[in-house]
């Protein structure tokens, strides 16, 4: 008898027909409260990001959507199946044994919840690494597991690329800060070596051609012209020279190095080992310094022969790209046109570790003393930062090493090449220079150079005491030193003396700039 025919019955009290009301209505919002609560969970289990199991028995019972879509399978291959069709034979190391994963399933199963990392395979082989969580749940008075896998390859991925981005972070930081340090110290011996150089130069000049001193001096000045190359590397490193650009083709300076005698040198050290060049025909111009460039050549290629054993192979190339996007390597590369120099070896090639340090001031594997000063790759990193450049590198342990450098290209034309002049055509006619200069050593040099060339010369040791002594002599010239300390340094001292002498001609100097 349902509720209808009991409500219509007469023989029925009211009392009894408005209870039964109630309670059926009760009855139905249960049954409305179930249905919810099983749509809301079923649209839980069917739109969820990860992917869901239940399991019993070793058994996949049910899954979710996501499930087909992370082990790339259709219901009927997944369901009745066991997990272990989805799981490869061997974990990575570090990663539970198959023996320690059916512990935490039993775990499981006794009501532990448990969490772990597990890789994972598709139903095509494929391989991902997920975050696994199992807990037990009763169905039908039955108990079951509830498997959630999460895929965290991607997020992996993007941990790595963090990290990356963070160590390329500290690389340049720690770079500027050395930078920093050797331009400090460059400054200083720079003044300290113009003595060691000049000294010897002006008194050669001097010496008859048979004096017993004059290889002595020649000595000097030789291992003065050595340091000062170290110091001009520090000031590269420091990307404090003062760099002149102009607009060169790289496949001049490439040739033009190829043909010098520190080159031929190398090739005579290193006979056995072959060398392939292949230069673009069509190579667009750069804005750069011809002197630094061609350094870093010298560099790559040093650090190439060096690296190769006996019967190995170097190719040196050059070639024209346009990036249309950023492309990531050693440095993160952005979109634009670029003139590449690639330098390959079948060396020994670099590890990973040594590549984050291959450009760090003296980190180097050869013996110091004997093969550089361990400012080559250095000089490499300042030349291409200085010229708004990026580096790649590529290299496997016993296999070689490629280097490419990306340069902005220019759509300028080349520079004149510009002629030596003879010492007649800038020898002077008694014309008096100024020298302003707060070291006295430099001054001495400066002076005895200049009359070499026949000019009368006076120097004073600030730009105080050339202001005053404009106001009473004239200078053809002022040879000005831009840091003097104390007091003003030259820019200001040529400001002042601009308004005594409007039309005083003068040249500021300095071994230490900014710009």
């Amino acid at each position: 008898m349902n509720l209808e025919q009991i409500l219509n019955r007469k023989d029925v009290p009211d009392e009894v027909k408005e209870y039964c009301v109630k309670e059926v209505e009760k009855i139905n919002r249960k049954i409305r409260i179930l249905e919810y609560n099983e749509l809301k969970y079923r649209t839980y289990f069917e739109k969820a990001n990860d992917a869901i199991f239940t399991m019993k028995d070793n058994i996949f019972i049910d899954c979710n959507p996501k499930s087909l879509e992370l082990f790339g399978a259709t219901r009927e291959q997944l369901v009745g199946n066991t997990p272990s069709l989805f799981s490869p034979e061997h974990q990575p190391d570090g990663r539970l044994s198959s023996e320690k994963a059916m512990e935490k399933i039993m775990n499981a199963f006794s009501g532990i919840p448990q969490f772990f990392e597990w890789k994972h395979s598709k139903y095509d082989g494929t391989t991902f690494d997920a975050q696994v969580s199992l807990n037990r749940i009763e169905l039908e008075d039955e108990y079951h597991l509830l498997a959630i896998v999460r895929d965290i390859d991607e997020k992996k991925r993007k941990d790595d690329l963090l990290l990356e981005q963070k160590e390329t972070i500290a690389r340049i930081q720690k770079m500027e800060a050395i930078g920093l340090l050797a331009g400090g110290v460059a400054h200083d011996l720079n003044n300290i070596l113009s003595g060691i150089i000049s000294y010897p130069e002006l008194l050669l000049v001097k010496l008859e051609e048979d004096s017993k001193l004059r290889k002595p001096l020649e000595t000097i000045k030789k291992s003065g012209e050595k340091a000062a190359a170290i110091v001009q590397d520090l000031l590269t490193l420091a990307r404090r020279g003062v760099i002149t650009k102009e607009i060169v083709n790289l496949n001049a300076i490439l040739d033009e190095y190829i043909q010098s005698a520190e080159y031929n040198e190398l090739r005579e050290n290193y006979k056995n080992i072959d060398i392939k060049i292949n230069l673009a025909d069509d190579l667009l111009n750069i804005s750069g310094s011809p002197i630094h460039l061609s350094k870093t050549i010298m560099n790559l290629l040093t650090n190439a022969y060096e690296a190769t054993p006996e019967e190995g192979f170097i190719e040196i190339s050059t070639y024209n790209i346009y990036l249309d996007k950023i492309l990531s390597g050693y440095d993160q590369i952005t979109e634009g046109d670029y003139v590449v120099l690639k330098v390959y070896d079948t060396g020994i090639g670099i590890s990973e570790n040594d590549l984050k340090q291959i450009f760090e001031p003296f980190y180097t594997k050869k013996i110091m003393g004997r093969s550089g000063t361990g400012l080559g790759m250095a000089v490499v990193w300042g030349t291409v930062k200085d010229l708004k450049g990026y580096i790649d590198i590529t290299s496997k342990v016993g296999e070689g090493t490629t280097f490419e450098l990306y340069f902005p290209i220019s759509r300028k034309k080349l520079t004149q090449e510009k002629n030596n002049l003879p010492i007649t055509e800038y020898s002077g006619n008694n014309e008096t220079i100024l020298i302003v200069d707060d070291v006295d050593i430099q001054r001495e040099v400066a002076s005895g150079m200049l009359k070499l060339l026949n000019y009368n010369v006076r120097t004073v040791d600030s730009g105080e005491k050339a202001i005053e002594y404009i106001k009473n002599n004239n200078a053809d010239l002022i040879v000005l030193d831009m840091i003097m300390d104390p007091g003003i340094n030259g820019l200001e001292t040529y400001k002042r003396i601009k308004k005594i002498s409007p039309d005083q001609k003068a040249i500021i100097a300095s071994g230490f700039t900014n710009n």
